[in-house]
């Protein structure tokens, strides 16, 4: 939490020193239409998310099974453990510098940046540099998703989509179904062997359709919406000069 609370004051002093302005630039203040937002991306992801684990039990017929362990404890333990997780990132590529980016180079060169930036981080935080290999499908996979959170946020001024779809993809496969770094979560696997399979179309349903129907159906829903010009965005929030 310590790291979330230093974050958000180094963003406020970039915001301040650069455009004279606060953090409500990045659409903290909750209103019923960001939460309603927040609700439907979180849940969208989320079923795109787990859709490729029902494959798995489908095609490759591995099983979850609940976690003897879980409580109320271990439940919110995870989500928090996730919402911060998702906050941090988000505040870093999705936060004042991004929206300062926009407002300088616009919004097509500002999520390109950001995308890029966010794929080359998941290098170090993956702990692959040199794995050339590991580094381009990486690159290409949260780069890619980088794409969506950030045209998420460039669409509303605000952190709830980005939030929203970030978070549903990460607990979903983290903690729900525990393929993650924090451990078991809600579901453990019952099977020792991994997903195989002898068919490309069988392995591009279960590894590339599910996370391709997340890119595709956030970018529809977000197309679909009202498009929040930076600058009248900008009017809202003066400069305090």
């Amino acid at each position: 939490m310590l790291g979330i609370v230093v974050q958000l004051t180094i963003s406020w002093i970039i915001i301040w020193v650069f455009e004279k302005n606060d953090l409500r630039v990045l659409g903290f203040k909750p209103t019923k239409k960001r939460l309603t937002d927040f609700l439907l991306f979180l849940t969208v992801t989320a079923i795109c998310c787990a859709s490729g684990f029902f494959l798995k039990m489908y095609f490759g017929g591995l099983r979850w099974e609940v976690n003897p362990a879980l409580n109320v404890s271990l439940f919110f333990e995870g989500l928090w453990w996730n919402i911060k997780s998702v906050l941090f990132e988000e505040l870093i590529f999705r936060g004042v510098l991004f929206y300062i980016l926009i407002r300088k180079l616009g919004i097509p060169k500002a999520i390109i940046i950001s995308s890029i930036a966010f794929g080359i981080y998941h290098w170090f935080s993956f702990g692959i540099i040199g794995n050339i290999g590991q580094m381009i499908f990486v690159f290409f996979i949260t780069g890619t998703m980088g794409l969506v959170y950030a045209y998420g946020y460039a669409r509303t001024m605000s952190l709830y989509v980005p939030c929203a779809i970030h978070l549903g993809w990460n607990f979903t496969q983290g903690f729900i179904f525990s393929e993650g770094s924090i451990g078991t979560g809600i579901f453990k696997r019952m099977n020792a062997e991994s997903f195989r399979t002898d068919s490309y179309i069988i392995a591009f349903a279960v590894f590339i359709v599910p996370m391709l129907s997340a890119i595709l159906i956030n970018f529809y829903l977000l197309k679909r919406k009202k498009q929040i010009s930076p600058l009248i965005y900008a009017k809202n929030y003066p400069h305090r000069e």
